[in-house]
């Protein structure tokens, strides 16, 4: 063992271990409410988001994989199951011939609207309706503190959201 390594305190450990539970045990929690409520795993619930998101409601499927935080062919399943449903569609890219759009469809928008009151209410249940206003503006300090090392370049759109950021999504008419 190297005498150089800066082990844990108590404390540090103890805030570790819990961030880990809370890391395993939450997406359980999120996936349980969406599979109830819309048939979808809180990742394709992201996807969706992330292409309702989009300008035209539509993204390249690379731009979308980093957006998730996915590997193109788990992106490229998970697209595929969606498409199956009818909750997206996916074409060729007319500026990129090797690449793929994805676009979220009109039964898309119409399963996010389904499966959001719930899935707000689960994240507000587990996690928002816990802490203290003040709490949530360290978690949200906190979690910047963290992104800003792992996701350096803001691939993930947690990572450039603004704590006076209205809703993420607003439907387009």
């Amino acid at each position: 063992m190297s005498s150089d390594t800066r082990w844990l305190s108590t404390e540090e450990s103890a805030a570790w271990v819990r961030l880990v539970a809370l890391t395993e045990l939450l997406p359980n929690a999120l996936d349980a409410q969406l599979l109830r409520d819309a048939g979808l795993t809180h990742f394709e619930y992201g996807a969706l988001m992330a292409l309702a998101g989009a300008p035209e409601r539509t993204m390249v499927m690379t731009e979308l994989a980093s957006r998730t935080n996915a590997t193109l062919p788990r992106l490229s399943h998970v697209a595929r199951r969606l498409e199956e449903r009818g909750l997206i569609e996916r074409s060729p890219c007319r500026t990129d011939r090797r690449a793929t759009n994805a676009r979220v469809t009109e039964a898309g928008l119409d399963l996010i609207d389904q499966a959001a009151p719930g899935h707000v209410d689960t994240v507000r249940a587990n996690v928002l309706d816990l802490l203290t206003e003040e709490q949530i503006g360290q978690l949200y300090q906190i979690a910047g503190a963290v992104l800003a090392k792992l996701d350096p370049e803001e691939r993930l759109a947690a990572t450039s959201c603004q704590f006076s950021e209205g809703p993420a999504v607003a439907r387009a008419g």
